[in-house]
């Protein structure tokens, strides 16, 4: 029987490589997203690498999307031992006192009550394996705040919460709770997202800086704390790249 690992966002970014890293190291993913089209193909190249992936349908906004996710974890084909919540995402860079309310809703309910959701569902299944771990993708944005980053740090300091709490009530039990806090990564989707589809705004990010993190760096710090022995848990892994020495910090090539 295969270790069954789960990772929510698993259509692009960091969700992606997460899946891909995975299947490398034995785990069958079900890779869950809300596109569907994204998670046919990416469970294609797992599969033609030789590894062994399920695409589900999930919107982790919605209990009975979530729902379905746990239904499919009980059809897995093996123990459910991994859980990466990294579904998420950011909305605008509007100062609080103009932010939109829905842009901060948005932003609550995909990286905060998404993780709960989520994780409330895959528990029994984690917890029933005798050697479960949970790992939250938050972000630098988690501890730090910035201006302009006020909703989206809102939220990911929520989502630390949750990770350092469930970690205390989870004590005693076989489950782990690994956070993952990045800094600066660059991704096809994230910034474009934020920027609402502005391009130059997004490319500007990233500007002057030769070598942001990857997804897939994110995803081997994500597989090597994961794969760590069982007594072994990696509480908080922050990372970033080598020009990112805070988030107000960034060494940018002229």
């Amino acid at each position: 029987m295969s270790r069954v690992a789960i990772v929510t966002g698993a259509s692009s970014g960091i969700g992606a490589a997460t899946a891909r890293r995975l299947a490398r190291e034995g785990f069958h993913v079900l890779a869950a997203a809300r596109r569907t089209d994204r998670l046919a193909d990416l469970v294609a190249q797992i599969t033609e690498a030789g590894g062994a992936a399920t695409a589900v349908a999930c919107d982790v906004t919605s209990d009975e999307s979530v729902a379905g996710l746990a239904r499919a974890a009980q059809q897995a084909p093996g123990p459910v031992t991994l859980l990466v919540n990294n579904a998420g995402g950011a909305r605008g860079m509007d100062p609080v006192e103009s932010g939109a309310v829905g842009d901060w809703q948005w932003m609550y309910d995909v990286n905060v009550l998404g993780t709960l959701r989520v994780t409330q569902s895959l528990l029994p299944a984690l917890e029933a394996s005798g050697a479960g771990t949970v790992v939250v993708v938050s972000s630098t944005a988690g501890f730090t705040v910035y201006e302009g980053g006020g909703g989206y740090a809102a939220a990911k300091h929520a989502q630390t919460a949750i990770a350092g709490t469930l970690r205390l009530e989870l004590c005693g039990r076989p489950v782990r709770v690994i956070e993952i806090d990045p800094g600066m990564v660059r991704t096809d989707e994230f910034s474009l997202l934020r920027y609402r589809g502005d391009a130059d705004r997004a490319e500007a990010v990233y500007a002057g800086v030769a070598e942001p993190l990857v997804a897939e760096d994110v995803a081997d710090c994500i597989a090597w704390c994961a794969t760590r022995p069982q007594h072994v848990n990696v509480d908080r892994l922050v990372v970033r790249p080598l020009a990112q020495a805070a988030q107000h910090k960034v060494h940018r090539a002229s």
